[in-house]
């Protein structure tokens, strides 16, 4: 038997352990082990909890305990977080975390305290959609061309909302809120700050590739409006919260932002509180993996699994998906060097000269109109614009210099085509 102990026994938490009761004959015989719960950490003692395991408030309990084989981190947060899982992995236990904040900045520091011992992490991309070890295993045989994934719901549940009932920002916000898929402070799901430290992990499993949040492109999508998704409609397109890795040449482009994709394309097509993620390899093409992104059952069902991997010892491989980095001639493309073709929607006075003076502002910043529309109101008008493929440190510039012009109204939109 196989001794484990929680830190953080919340929704997760007991998941995992009425998981691990409910289908502890086909679990053991998966494992070759039995698997059991036996000790849990809590914020509060006097919080009524339907388990028999004995809890207490300090995880030095279970992190000194001698009979504890593996440490299931569930608290959340960073620093705290980071204190136990350091010390139980120094303290030779083996470790499964949820923890995508921990990761997106401690990774190769806790990677480097693997010393025989075994770091998982299938839950802390896309819930209960094995993506870990897809990328780690199930395309091991392939160098990775690209990744784009719809793993944050709350967007992908927003943009859905808003595209197939015409409902307004703040509206489907404040619903997503009372469902409980946005908190009540939304900014880490709808910055994209969420599905930026998701993104990281993959990359850094598909690429070797060590970079921190603050080093990528992070967008939300709380300048998109109803007007963004009917022209998206018009022109065959969706709307969709995406986290994007790609090679170009020698370098990775890491990006997180709203972006309009084709209405054929798989990826295009999940809707609501569901993650998908597309992954093009150099030999297999690509591969679609889809599936509930959070959870309690869907999340601690990926905790379960990686349970089942360390007591197979099937989880002692490189942590991160290269013992050294066969991609290690790979660098960070920088934000400015992203190419894209780009939709933008200006706000404008509606009187002579407005349409002349952006696009002879555009074409200054070697940016050519693909595709335009105009819509009047009383003394305002919307241009909408679509660009050919430019890069976007002119897209920048040429933004900066038409949203300073008296005429224009509010700040501009920009949002990327992902062809």
């Amino acid at each position: 038997m196989l001794k484990i102990g929680i830190v953080g026994v919340g929704t997760v938490g007991a998941s995992v352990i009425k998981i691990l009761q409910d289908n502890k004959e086909i679990i053991t015989a998966r494992a070759g082990v039995e698997l059991r719960v036996t000790k849990g950490v809590v914020k509060n003692l006097n919080k009524k909890r339907e388990t028999d395991i004995v809890l207490s408030t300090n995880p030095d309990d279970i992190l000194d305990d001698k009979d504890i084989d593996i440490v299931v981190e569930l608290m959340g947060g960073v620093d705290e977080a980071k204190k136990i899982v350091t010390k139980a992995l120094k303290n030779k236990k083996n470790v499964v975390t949820a923890n995508k904040a921990l990761l997106a900045y401690h990774r190769y520091e806790l990677e480097a305290l693997c010393k025989g011992n075994t770091l998982a992490y299938e839950a802390s991309v896309a819930g209960g959609i094995p993506i870990i070890q897809a990328l780690k295993n199930g395309l091991g045989a392939n160098h990775i061309k690209s990744i784009r994934g719809i793993i944050n719901g709350t967007c992908n549940y927003m943009l859905t909302k808003m595209t197939n009932e015409g409902v307004a920002f703040e509206k489907v916000l404040k619903e997503a809120q009372e469902l409980g898929y946005a908190e009540a402070d939304p900014t880490f799901d709808i910055g994209g700050f969420d599905a930026a430290h998701k993104l990281l992990i993959l990359a850094s499993i598909a690429y070797g590739i060590d970079v921190k949040p603050e080093d990528i492109l992070i967008e939300g999508i709380g300048d998109i409006s109803q007007e963004d998704i009917l022209f998206a409609k018009e022109f065959g397109f969706v709307i969709k919260h995406l986290g994007i890795a790609k090679t170009v040449g020698n370098s990775v482009s890491l990006r997180v932002h709203a972006a309009f994709i084709d209405k054929n394309e798989m990826i295009a097509k999940i809707d609501g509180v569901m993650n998908g993620i597309s992954v093009v390899g150099d030999k297999v093409g690509e591969t679609m993996y889809y599936g509930p992104g959070a959870g309690g059952n869907a999340t601690a069902s990926a905790v379960v699994a990686d349970l089942i991997d360390i007591a197979r010892g099937t989880s002692n491989g490189p942590v991160f998906g290269f013992k050294k980095s066969l991609e290690q001639g790979l660098k960070l493309a920088k934000k400015d060097d992203i190419t894209s073709r780009y939709y933008i929607r200006f706000e404008v006075e509606d009187k002579i000269g407005v349409l002349e003076k952006i696009a002879s502002l555009m074409a200054k910043f070697n940016i050519s109109i693909e595709t335009f529309l105009q819509k009047s109101k009383k003394e305002t008008a919307t241009l909408l614009f679509v660009t050919h493929t430019a890069k976007e440190v002119d897209i920048q510039n040429a933004l900066k210099a038409i949203k300073s012009l008296d005429f224009i109204k509010s700040k501009p939109v920009m949002i990327r085509i992902e062809d």
